[in-house]
């Protein structure tokens, strides 16, 4: 049985992590992102991923980005995968250049398909997180939740792995920084429809939160932001509360 991955998200805005409620994303976190690197790798996280939801993608704000990531990766003793503005097979290499792991893979991913065969031919399938974001647990969107698109997240998830997808990481807008726990029937939903790891992201506020993500729902991973940031060696906690539940952890 393979172990279930516990994941650290950090949410990054013009340098700065911030805290997510529904995709809003105005609170600023007291952690620098360099900071948070620091605890995550001596806390026990299994990865990090790293997403930019900057509003405005200009050459200097994707430097700074860049720059950043460069840092972090220096620090980061854990797989790192970085999602955000990610346009092209060339900004997948130079992310990883800079040292990400993985890539995760959204808005331009469905407006240009081929975006995913391309990477995964390059870089490998094992590269390529596809992220779905969905609300009301039916409803796909895109570009960091302003626009509904017309694939139910079952096929959008299915056609990412025909693509060449890796991975899934599925995220419900409604329940996101909400702490009401994943929303499980759609994660369930996913894992049914594809034979790649799925990864739960949204909504935990408890440890059983991220139980239920693999017990009920069936996450091959659990991901959380806001509930890490603000308990003093959080992932640990979390991992030893999955162990005693009889979650195979690493």
């Amino acid at each position: 049985m393979l172990a279930t991955r516990l994941i650290a998200t950090l949410i990054v805005a013009d340098g700065t992590v911030v805290q997510s409620v529904q995709f809003k994303h105005t609170n600023v976190i007291h952690w620098k992102p360099l900071t948070a690197i620091d605890f995550f790798n001596k806390w026990e996280v299994d990865e990090i991923v790293l997403l930019d939801v900057s509003r405005v993608n200009t050459r200097e704000s994707r430097e700074k980005f860049h720059a950043l990531l460069s840092e972090m990766s220096e620090k980061c003793f854990v797989p790192l995968t970085v999602g955000g503005w990610i346009k092209s097979a060339e900004d997948v290499r130079t992310l990883l250049r800079l040292g990400a792991d993985k890539v995760v893979l959204n808005t331009e991913a469905y407006r240009r398909p081929m975006l995913i065969r391309e990477v995964a031919a390059v870089f490998g399938s094992q590269c390529v997180v596809v992220s779905i974001d969905v609300r009301g647990g039916k409803t796909v969107y895109i570009n960091r939740g302003a626009t509904h698109v017309f694939p139910s997240p079952v096929d959008r998830a299915r056609q990412a792995e025909s693509d060449g997808a890796g991975e899934i990481y599925i995220t419900s807008i409604d329940h996101d920084g909400m702490r009401q726990g994943y929303d499980l029937d759609l994660v369930r939903s996913i894992v049914h429809a594809v034979n790649i790891p799925v990864v739960a992201f949204g909504g935990v506020f408890t440890w059983q939160h991220l139980v239920d993500g693999v017990l009920i729902g069936g996450a091959d991973a659990v991901a959380a932001a806001n509930a890490f940031h603000f308990t003093e060696h959080s992932t640990k906690r979390a991992k030893d509360y999955m162990r005693k539940a009889g979650i195979a952890v690493r």
